[in-house]
C-alpha cells in the first residue's frame, strides 16, 4: 500500500522550543500534527536550547534561507571559572581557574565581540571536517583546527551578575554564530574561563519566542482547524525583502519562471518579492519594471 503524502499547505508554524528535544524532531511533530507534505526549519536550536524555531511548511520552504540569514537576539547565562569540551554545561570540565572579573571587566570585555567579528566554531559543531561533523569526530577524542568564520553582532550586552560565578548576556547577530564560542572565548579574555549554562533564541527575523507554540500546544490541537489558524503567512520569510506588485499579465510569466512586469519602486538590481491579488509569487531581482525570478511559489 502506497504511503500517503500528506497535505500541500504552506506557511510558517512558530514554535518555542523546549529543551532537550532536537530541531529535527519539533519539525517531524509539526509535520504530523497537520499532516504536512513537506516542512523545514529556519535555523537549528541546539537540543538543550530553548526559543523561537520557526518551522516552514509547503512553499514557504522557499523562504527559509531569508529568515536564517535574518538578525536573532540571544539570551544567555555563562558559567565563569572553567571551561567544558562541548563549550557548555552538558560537557566534561576539562580546566578551572579561580580568578573572577569584575563588572567592568565583563562589560569592557564584551565590546571586543561586537561589530564584525571571527568566531572559531566549537569542536562539538554541525561543522563539517573533511565530509564528517565535527561533533562525530569529537566525540570520538579528535581534536580539530577549525577554521574561524566571519560574524557581524551588532550587540553583546551584560543583562545581570546573578553570583561572581554567573553572569546573563543577551546578544543580537547575523547568520551563523555560536553562542558557546562567545562565552568560551569571552572566558579566555577575561583570564576565568567559561562555557554557557543555557540558552534561548528570544526572536529570529519577524518570529518571537512569546508567540510561539509550546509542544503540549501542538499535540493539543493536532489535526485540528485551530493549529491550522496558528499558521503564518508565506510572505512573513520575506519580511527584509522590499514588495512590489506583479501585473496580470507579469503573474502570469513569473509564476512560469520568467521575467515579469511589476509595480513599485526598489533599487536597480535588488532582491524584492512579487505579490498578486494579496499573494506571493516569486523572489528575484528587479531590473527596472521587471522582476528576473529566482524562486517562484506554487500557490
Amino acid at each position: 500500500m502506497a504511503r500517503k503524502k500528506g497535505r500541500d499547505i504552506s506557511g510558517w508554524i512558530i514554535v518555542d522550543k523546549p529543551a532537550g528535544v532536537t530541531s529535527t524532531a519539533v519539525v517531524g511533530k509539526v509535520r504530523w500534527a497537520l499532516d504536512a507534505k513537506k516542512a523545514g526549519h529556519a535555523g537549528t536550536l541546539d537540543p538543550a536550547a530553548t526559543g523561537v524555531l520557526a518551522i516552514a511548511l509547503g512553499e514557504a520552504t522557499k523562504t527559509v534561507p531569508y529568515i536564517t540569514d535574518a538578525m536573532k537576539c540571544y539570551r544567555f547565562q555563562v558559567r565563569l571559572g572553567a571551561a567544558t569540551n562541548t563549550d557548555d554545561a552538558e560537557g566534561e570540565v576539562i580546566a578551572t581557574r579561580d580568578t573572577r572579573p569584575s563588572d567592568a571587566e565583563i562589560a569592557t570585555a564584551l565590546t571586543v565581540f561586537e561589530g564584525d567579528i571571527m568566531q572559531v566554531p566549537p569542536q562539538f559543531s554541525a561543522v563539517k571536517v573533511e565530509g564528517e561533523r565535527a561533533y562525530d569526530l569529537a566525540r570520538e577524542g579528535e581534536v580539530m583546527e577549525l577554521a574561524a568564520r566571519p560574524l557581524f553582532v551588532e550587540s553583546l550586552t551584560l543583562i545581570a551578575r546573578p553570583d561572581a560565578d554567573t553572569v546573563e548576556l543577551e546578544m543580537v547577530c547575523g547568520k551563523g554564530g555560536y553562542v558557546r564560542s562567545i562565552a568560551r572565548d569571552l572566558g579566555e579574555k577575561l583570564g576565568c574561563l567559561g562555557h554557557v549554562l543555557w540558552l534561548r533564541r528570544e526572536w529570529s527575523g519577524p518570529f518571537e519566542a512569546g508567540e510561539g507554540l509550546s509542544l503540549e500546544d501542538i499535540d493539543r490541537m493536532a489535526r485540528t482547524p485551530e493549529l491550522e489558524a496558528c499558521i503564518k503567512p508565506l510572505e512573513m520569510g520575506l519580511a527584509d525583502l522590499p514588495e512590489v506588485r506583479a501585473t496580470a499579465e507579469g503573474a502570469v510569466r513569473l509564476r512560469h519562471g520568467n521575467p515579469g512586469m511589476v509595480i513599485g519602486s526598489a533599487e536597480y538590481g535588488s532582491e524584492v518579492w512579487a505579490s498578486f491579488d494579496g499573494q506571493p509569487v516569486a523572489v528575484g531581482r528587479l531590473m527596472g519594471s521587471e522582476l528576473h525570478p529566482s524562486r517562484v511559489f506554487n500557490l
